[in-house]
């Protein structure tokens, strides 16, 4: 077992909890041993690989070792999965008092956490002041007037709205950053305000999809900071560079841009902080999600099933987040001697969430074997923008769903 794995299974939220060890294809069997043990209940529930975890956070480090990682909280607010990635070294970027007060219960300190909301509620600054929180964005007058007057001492960082928003998923331009001719305006007035603007900060939208957003919003933050040096400011020492991160080869091209642009704009400048705020990135590969089958429906070749867990659950990924799902199944009941059902004959199947609405349709035309009632599907990758922004409708609890922990042997 790695050092670093040691370090999270003793970390706040997952010490004392046992997670389970994954062989290399174990995944599977620990889910048909929670599934023997729910008798009577069948509800969904999540596994997290905290192997998979400490291998994203080592899989940062090697890539953009000079950029600080601030997990964005709102992606999956996980207690272990919180308490792992601050074992690991992680800070946060949080945007409610409640995010804030989630992740101090776990003893991170108030200097590992950015309030990262360009609008806050004044109730929520002023939480922020008494527990120390001293770095923040903004990108409006209105917000300078509000933090002068209940959190003078916090740093700022400005928002910028990124030039482009990288075929982001999920643009943020529209709602938030100070363009460019809003950018001096807001420098003269925080500094009139007698408020330290430490840096500037962007974000090229949720799951960019290409990496030259990051380049356009680094060239555009010096732009940003040679503004403040001719307005006499004090010098500007950090960059966000915000989020947009995915697994996989997208992550490899960004870093490769995010460290080019970076020594192309900032190298004159050797006391840069520069920190980031991934959130799927780290959430969405770790987490699986397994849901009972509790309805179904045969017309013709077409196979119906409903499961308890769906658009208005941890399936709102589907409509706010644009994700694409996948479900393989798990025929513990009526195939127990071949649950994953290999070599089976397959039919086109729909899968309903189990809601009263028929938005609720989580797959369309997904080949599935044939599966019977209190048989089960399981979705892997379901980590971000899943639970966190689920719905209660119809008396279905999104935030009722449980976590089991298990440890993979990280890569």
């Amino acid at each position: 077992m790695g050092s670093n794995l040691q370090v999270v299974l003793g970390a706040p939220g997952v010490k004392g909890k046992m997670p389970a060890s994954l062989s290399k294809d174990g995944l599977t069997d620990f889910i048909l041993s929670i599934i023997s043990k729910k008798q009577e209940g069948k509800e969904p529930f999540y596994v997290l690989d905290l192997g998979m975890v400490v291998s994203l956070m080592e899989k940062w480090s090697h890539s953009l070792p000079n950029v600080r990682p601030f997990y964005a909280v709102k992606c999956n607010p996980e207690p272990a999965f919180l308490g792992a990635l601050a074992a690991l070294g992680a800070s946060f970027d949080c945007a409610s008092q409640a995010e804030i007060e989630a992740v101090m219960a776990l003893g991170v300190s108030a200097d590992r956490i950015v309030y990262a909301n360009p609008c806050k509620a004044e109730p929520h600054i002023k939480y922020a002041a008494r527990m120390g929180v001293k770095l923040t964005t903004f990108d409006s007058r209105d917000e300078i007037e509000k933090i002068q007057k209940w959190h003078p001492k916090c740093a700022l960082l400005l928002r910028l709205k990124a030039p482009d928003d990288g075929g982001a998923r999920c643009p943020l331009g529209p709602k938030y950053g100070a363009l460019p001719e809003e950018v001096m305006p807001l420098l003269q007035a925080a500094h009139a305000a007698r408020l330290t603007v430490s840096g500037v900060s962007f974000h090229v939208g949720s799951g960019a999809t290409h990496s030259r957003a990051y380049h356009g919003a680094i060239a555009a933050a010096k732009a940003v900071f040679d503004t403040a040096s001719r307005l006499g400011m004090p010098s500007m020492h950090m960059l966000n560079i915000g989020g947009g991160f995915t697994v996989g080869p997208q992550f490899n091209e960004a870093a490769v841009t995010i460290k080019a642009a970076l020594e192309t704009y900032f190298s004159n400048q050797p006391n840069l902080t520069v920190i980031a705020e991934p959130g799927r990135f780290f959430a969405e590969t770790g987490f699986t999600l397994a849901t009972n089958i509790i309805g179904k429906r045969v017309r013709g070749n077409l196979r119906e099933y409903w499961i308890n867990d769906g658009i208005y659950g941890s399936m709102n990924c589907i409509l706010y987040d644009h994700a694409t799902v996948t479900a393989t199944p798990l025929a513990c009941t009526s195939n127990r001697a071949n649950p994953t059902c290999r070599g089976a004959r397959t039919y086109p199947s729909t899968v309903f969430g189990p809601t009263c609405d028929a938005l609720d349709t989580v797959l369309t035309g997904h080949q599935l074997p044939e599966l019977e009632v209190n048989d089960w599907l399981v979705f892997p990758n379901m980590g971000a923008y899943t639970a966190s922004a689920g719905s209660n409708f119809n008396g279905f609890n999104t935030s009722a769903i449980s976590t089991y922990l298990a440890y993979s042997n990280p890569c």
